[in-house]
């Protein structure tokens, strides 16, 4: 079976990945094989009414984490156990988790907790900070649960689209409901 990086996330090129920031943070050592699975689930798929808060309230950035997981918890997609698990990655890969100027990833391994591919989404009401020396602080945490190394690769390149826009960061920030929300991520 052939190894080939990824140039834009969910499509495979032969090719060297582009530059962005936020793409190289989430493409970091990342490759698929050539064939791509049949089913993979799409940005709006994974963030729904259930999955998402707007202007979530947190006393710090383990809270926000915490947060972010209940959310995959109550779906059952994840075990409690999934939570400390991004807590205790984030303590150890701050500069990895926090991906681009005021926006969080934390996620852990699969073999941590996940039962299914998800993410959940909150955008914070204060602004915390995770301990990264430029993109602090966090207003967004996007929360990531992924089952192997590459179902998740199609929403995960809609959300990094979604990220590099500047003026849809500034909408998602500004929502003041999860309808509103989740009308700009369905756009990706």
């Amino acid at each position: 079976m052939i190894l080939t990086p990824v140039r834009r996330i969910g499509n495979v090129y032969k090719s060297k990945p582009p530059k962005s920031k936020a793409l190289k943070a989430i493409e970091a050592g990342l490759y698929v094989t050539e064939k791509e699975p049949t089913s993979t689930p799409k940005l709006f798929d994974l963030l729904t009414e259930s999955t998402v808060i707007i202007k979530a309230s947190v006393s710090d950035w383990k809270d926000a984490i915490r947060k972010s997981g209940e959310l995959l918890l109550n779906i059952d997609a994840i075990e409690p156990r999934y939570i400390d698990a991004m807590i205790k990655f984030c303590e150890e890969n701050q500069a990895y988790i926090v991906i681009a100027p005021g926006v969080a990833l934390p996620h852990a391994r699969p073999e941590d907790g996940v039962k299914e591919i998800c993410l959940s989404l909150i955008t914070l009401k204060e602004p915390v900070k995770f301990g990264h020396p430029q993109n602090d602080p966090v207003d967004l945490v996007i929360a990531l649960g992924a089952i192997d190394n590459r179902s998740h690769i199609k929403a995960l390149g809609q959300l990094a689209e979604m990220l590099m826009n500047k003026e849809t960061l500034r909408k998602l920030r500004n929502a003041n409901t999860k309808k509103e929300a989740l009308k700009i991520i369905s756009s990706f």
